[in-house]
């Protein structure tokens, strides 16, 4: 995907918000059940960063290259943890980056806890994949969900 002009949006149903969304609103409405919403637009070489890097509480969170290492923290998350919510309020695009502000919530299954936090999600696209994924969430509420 390729953006000639910066957007931002709060319209939800406008064109702007459709273009630069990488299946946000299927992995939402499914509560994280497909996480092969992800596969048609990773790229084989793709490359994830979480902003917990894999820590002792939420070792899935580990950087990840490669479509099949993405799939497979998509896995290990929706393994340990229940998607409450997952919500995007806005969409920033420009050039071949595509930043996604919003909120979600999940309820540890091992521990039954929930964290809430914000949320902020950075896409790097070329040639219609993406190519990065960095996220951004509140590590201490995370962390603080994840132990017994």
């Amino acid at each position: 995907m390729q953006f000639s002009r910066a957007v931002v949006t709060h319209d939800h149903g406008s064109a702007e918000r459709r273009n630069p969304s990488p299946r946000h609103e299927e992995w939402a409405a499914t509560k994280a059940a497909n996480v092969d919403c992800w596969t048609s637009i990773l790229a084989e070489d793709a490359r994830l960063s979480s902003l917990a890097e894999g820590s002792q509480a939420v070792a899935f969170a580990q950087p990840r290259s490669g479509r099949s290492e993405i799939l497979e923290y998509l896995e290990r998350l929706t393994r340990d943890w229940e998607m409450i919510f997952y919500r995007i309020d806005e969409y920033v695009a420009q050039g071949e980056r595509v930043v996604a502000i919003g909120a979600t919530s999940w309820r540890n299954k091992q521990t039954g806890k929930i964290v809430v936090t914000p949320k902020i999600d950075l896409w790097r696209m070329k040639g219609g994949k993406a190519v990065h994924f960095s996220e951004f969430y509140d590590t201490a509420r995370l962390y603080a969900a994840a132990r017994p």
